[in-house]
């Protein structure tokens, strides 16, 4: 059993009017339309609600508690869009935001400062996961909105380009390579590549550049989070292509250098 609110509103309209040609001058609506819609919500609940044997139309018992539920729904779906509005005004409220790891990690923190200043009455709250666990949850309802790397192809998102990235190739401050000053693909048959993990859209483009460099079979190993891979790379395990927003204060610091590679892979999102 269905209840169906646009035919809640029109026989609401005709226990208030207390007729069905009323409520359908009321609705900008045909008599016989008002009356049909009412007999189809009967016939759904399967109880006769409007009394049609006086001059007026009276809510039959049913009728009755029907139209004072109804009148409940309607106003608390009118304190729901006030609520709504207030949140879209940006006066109050409390938002769950959500980034995918190396841009919630390095990128969202000064964003959310930026936004919390502008609006201070909003409340953030901040999950970061990889592109997969944080679109999921995004899908979900879980999350209010997101900034990620890559465009989500899920039907049900609005996305909009916030920034434009690259991916650099990061080594050790000592390792061979980075006394060179041009690297092209070929200089890199038979290193260790470090890989972040299945699920982040860093990880689908690393494998992308390794395809595109002939390097699709190259020693790997897989790293979990962009911090972790960092320390990796700084420890001598191996190269990584890495969000350039990530290594920023490693490289000023010394303890990251960036490898001037040729064909870097293209701008990710």
């Amino acid at each position: 059993m269905e209840l169906n609110l646009h035919r809640l509103w029109i026989f609401l309209q005709v226990v208030e009017h207390q007729g069905f040609s009323a409520a359908a001058h009321r609705l900008y609506m045909s008599q016989p339309s008002v009356s049909n819609q009412v007999r189809r919500l009967e016939q759904s609940l399967k109880v006769t609600l409007i009394d049609r044997s006086g001059a007026r139309a009276r809510p039959t018992a049913e009728g009755e508690v029907l139209a004072e539920y109804g009148k409940r729904v309607f106003l608390l779906a009118d304190e729901a869009v006030a609520a709504v509005q207030q949140v879209s005004g940006l006066a109050s409220g409390r938002l769950l935001v959500g980034g995918s790891t190396t841009v919630g990690t390095y990128l969202l923190p000064p964003l959310l400062a930026r936004f919390s200043e502008r609006h201070p009455g909003i409340d953030c709250d901040i999950f970061v996961g990889n592109n997969e666990a944080v679109l999921d949850r995004l899908v979900a309802g879980d999350i209010g909105v997101a900034v990620v790397a890559g465009v989500p192809t899920a039907s049900r998102l609005v996305t909009e380009t916030v920034l434009d990235e690259r991916l650099v190739l990061i080594a050790a401050p000592g390792h061979p390579l980075t006394d060179r000053d041009r690297i092209g693909p070929d200089d890199l048959t038979g290193v260790r590549f470090l890989l972040r993990e299945p699920g982040s859209q860093t990880r689908l483009l690393q494998e992308q550049a390794l395809a595109e460099w002939g390097l699709a079979d190259a020693s790997r190993s897989d790293v979990w989070g962009p911090e972790a891979l960092k320390q990796c790379v700084s420890a001598g395990l191996g190269l990584a292509l890495i969000s350039e927003h990530a290594v920023v204060d490693d490289v000023g610091a010394g303890t990251l250098a960036v490898l001037p590679v040729t064909r870097c892979p293209g701008p990710g999102r």
